[in-house]
């Protein structure tokens, strides 16, 4: 059972993420269409929101 709730669990980390994602992403990505991005593709969006993040925190912008 330990590998089971191991992977609930994981399950439950990359939905959070991709339902983090879409919400970054203003619906210019769809849940559906995050869930069929390749693990990389997901990583690499991820480090789009965070690298604007970081710019909207330097310079003081609103983030909506």
């Amino acid at each position: 059972m330990a590998l089971v709730d191991q992977y609930e669990g994981d399950v439950k980390k990359i939905k959070s993420n991709i339902l983090q994602m879409c919400w970054h992403m203003r619906g210019g990505v769809t849940y559906d269409e995050a869930m069929n991005m390749s693990i990389s593709e997901r990583n690499l969006i991820a480090k789009i929101i965070e690298d604007h993040m970081e710019t909207t925190k330097k310079t003081g912008l609103n983030y909506f």
